[in-house]
């Protein structure tokens, strides 16, 4: 395959993947009219209209879909079989585009890729963090941590680490309130809702043993923030449900309280995922065993 070839698919991957004439532009630290003409001269090239252009915003035509398509699968073809010619001598370069909820990805996922473009410093980190991460089906990232298994068999999973949620609560409101002693009663208390992508927590299961229970919680305050939510708790005002490494300091300190300890609540086990045919990436694979270590410490 020439060479330009391979340099075009590349361009029109990140042209798409920026969403924009004007951030590919200021990726690739040209004009956004040098942009414009290399596109014009890919479609001449290939006879065909890649991009619907608009003002804010580029849409794939049906033959941009299936370009892109092809264009990525070659592209990973090619760094896998370079990584795999190399063999150990490889060294992961390039750039790569890491997603995470906004309060884990500061606290642990920011640290660990500190730590790993010290160790790899020939690949360029690009991490994003988002209150209402985007779909796991999305191309604008190249590993993505998620809470769960991912309902999508084209993406791989990895675990990182075991994460239980927590129902909890200040001694101050509890003392108010008084504990919840069964599931049953958790309706009648103000319980703190997250919402994550537009949709709050609303029917809760529960286990304990063999016992199994289902109840619907209410409450006067929601939030998409679970910083927000968290400080809410501590100021008395309901019961919250959050990850054990959100709440593990507040717990020790006596801030906050578990609430209905023999209890648990479904796995949100934390893993890393990836499209399959990033299986043979380099810099995907360094990364990822790179968080599997980070989070066995």
């Amino acid at each position: 395959m020439p060479l330009t070839q391979s340099q075009d698919m590349q361009f029109f991957a990140g042209l798409v993947r920026s969403g924009s004439l004007t951030a590919a532009a200021r990726e690739l630290q040209v004009s956004t009219g040098a942009v414009s003409k290399r596109l014009s001269s890919l479609e001449t090239r290939l006879g065909v209209d890649l991009l619907h252009r608009t003002t804010r915003r580029l849409a794939l035509t049906e033959h941009g879909h299936a370009y892109l398509d092809s264009a990525r699968r070659i592209l990973d073809e090619i760094e896998a079989m370079e990584s795999e010619l190399q063999g150990a001598k490889a060294q992961p370069a390039g750039m790569l585009r890491v997603n995470a909820t906004l309060g884990f990805g500061r606290m642990h996922i920011g640290p660990a890729i500190a730590t790993f473009s010290r160790k790899f410093p020939r690949v360029d980190v690009q991490l994003q963090l988002s209150a209402s991460p985007p779909p796991i089906t999305d191309d604008s990232w190249d590993v993505a941590v998620r809470f769960g298994e991912p309902p999508d068999s084209r993406l791989v999973a990895r675990k990182l680490a075991a994460n239980r949620r927590l129902l909890c609560a200040s001694p101050a409101y509890l003392a108010r309130e008084g504990p919840p002693k069964t599931p049953q009663e958790l309706p009648r208390h103000n319980f703190i809702s997250i919402r994550q992508a537009d949709e709050a927590q609303g029917l809760l299961r529960l286990t304990s043993g063999k016992k199994a229970a289902a109840v619907r919680l209410r409450g006067s305050l929601s939030t998409n923030d679970g910083e927000v939510a968290v400080n809410w708790a501590l100021a008395g005002l309901g019961i919250v449900l959050r990850a054990g490494w959100d709440v593990e300091r507040y717990l020790k300190s006596g801030r906050l309280q578990r609430v209905l300890e023999n209890w648990d609540t479904p796995p949100a086990d934390i893993h890393a995922v990836y499209p399959a045919r990033h299986a043979g990436t380099a810099r995907v694979q360094a990364f990822v065993q790179h968080l599997s270590a980070y989070f066995a410490d």
